[in-house]
């Protein structure tokens, strides 16, 4: 048996190990496009749906609990009436304006001194008008005369109409006695018929003169009356014309028209007042009237005639409401009030009094406190607060009378709902509102 013997030839280098018998190529998978597709679609509809969720809306608004009072809807009485604050002035003023210009001679009474009717506060002068109001005079009266001349010669013009008639009508009684007798006589032949003739035809003449007198009289009698009534009534103008010119000269001659407390005058001597200027005012002594401005919500609630309530003095006074100003200035009207009775001896002009106002009667209703909303809605909707207590939602309501402290409703509200009071400013175009707690 032979034995071969393999020897390595140690100049070979050794040859690597492939180890392609032991690994194997791993191959990477990838996902399918339309799974990513759908996952990244599903994904953004996740995120839409969240932020449709969670997103504030146009239509609410966020607000922290501390800023907003949340009162409760609650039945009650409700007490109609209306404060208001009024102002103590008097119940009657007369200005004194200086119904002539003139220099300041003379001035009789101070400021704030009682006076009476027809006392002399001042004396004016003004020559001009002096000068005016002679002329004046003195032209009218030569009118006057005038027109006396004239209404004298009228009545002389009368008179002679009269004699005239008077004669005419004696000369037609004799002419008819003679022809009457005449007339038996020249049936019986005793009077020449020419002597007859004669007589008859005066008798004629004196009918035929009296006729065309008396239409002349009862025509002159017509003019003259027409004339007449012209002319008296031109001597009334004349005469009211020259009592007007005498008043104005009297208005130099500064008065008091009324009895009162006089106020403002504070002219001085030597001072030149023009025509028409303002010199002071005269209120009525002891008596005053209260004016109060008035929310144009009760424009048409206040009315003269009402009764209302003041307390002054530790008592309570009783007044009436005598005229209501229904002209709105700066969203308010005035009304004017007079103590029924007595007034407080305390009160001063100008003072401010707290009134309570009696618009009608007492009743039971359902009540939400007035707050700042009422300036913000006008009392159509509130923002009612939802049974979680967490937001609020914008809702119509009805409201009736409303008073210093409550609103009466009259639909939209039950018992027993709270509302939000406070201020809407900035929430107004609102419809819910999200509770934040602080």
């Amino acid at each position: 048996m032979s034995v071969m013997e393999f020897r390595k030839n140690e100049h070979e280098e050794p040859s690597a190990v492939s180890g392609g018998a032991m690994d194997k190529v791993v191959v990477r998978k990838r996902i399918d496009k339309r799974i990513l597709i759908a996952g990244a679609g599903g994904l953004a509809l996740i995120l839409i749906i969240a932020f449709w969720l969670f997103a504030p809306r146009a239509g609410s608004q966020s607000v922290a609990m501390d800023r907003l009072t949340i009162s409760t809807v609650d039945k009650g009485v409700f007490e109609d009436f209306l404060p208001l604050r009024a102002r103590v002035t008097p119940l009657v003023t007369v200005y004194l304006d200086a119904v002539e210009g003139g220099r300041v001679e003379k001035r009789v009474v101070e400021d704030g001194a009682q006076v009476t009717e027809g006392q002399l506060l001042a004396v004016l002068s003004n020559a001009e008008l002096q000068l005016s109001t002679l002329e004046k005079q003195a032209e009218v009266e030569q009118q006057l005369n005038n027109m006396r001349s004239q209404e004298l010669a009228l009545t002389q013009t009368r008179n002679s109409n009269l004699r005239d008639l008077n004669q005419a009508e004696t000369d037609l009684a004799k002419a008819r006695r003679l022809y009457d007798l005449q007339k038996d006589l020249a049936d019986k032949g005793f009077v020449a018929k020419k002597t007859f003739n004669d007589t008859k035809d005066d008798l004629q003449y004196q009918q035929q003169r009296l006729a065309i007198l008396q239409r002349s009289i009862a025509q002159t009698e017509a003019l003259q009356s027409s004339q007449l009534v012209q002319l008296r009534a031109a001597a009334g103008s004349l005469s009211s014309s020259m009592g007007i010119a005498r008043n104005s000269l009297g208005q130099l001659n500064i008065r008091a028209p009324v009895t009162g407390q006089l106020s403002g005058f504070d002219i001085q001597l030597g001072q030149s007042l023009q025509q028409g200027q303002r010199i002071g005012q005269i209120d009525s002594a002891g008596a005053d009237k209260l004016v109060a401005d008035v929310d144009e919500f009760y424009l048409g609630r206040v009315r003269a005639g009402q009764t209302a309530t003041v307390d002054a003095d530790g008592k309570t006074y009783r007044m009436k409401v005598t005229k209501v100003l229904p002209q709105v200035r700066n969203g308010q009207f005035q009304a004017e009030l007079i103590f029924l009775g007595a007034e407080p001896q305390s009160i001063q002009r100008g003072q401010t009094l707290q009134v309570k106002l009696t618009l009608g009667d007492s009743s039971r209703a359902v009540l939400i406190p007035n707050g700042a909303f009422f300036n913000d809605t006008g009392g159509q909707w509130v923002f009612v607060v939802d049974s979680g207590g967490s937001s609020a939602t914008k809702r119509q309501i009805q409201i009736g009378r409303k008073n210093a402290d409550f609103i009466e409703v009259l639909g939209g509200l039950k018992p027993g709902e709270k509302v939000v009071t406070s201020s809407y400013s900035g929430m107004v175009d609102k419809d819910r509102l999200n509770f934040e707690s602080e």
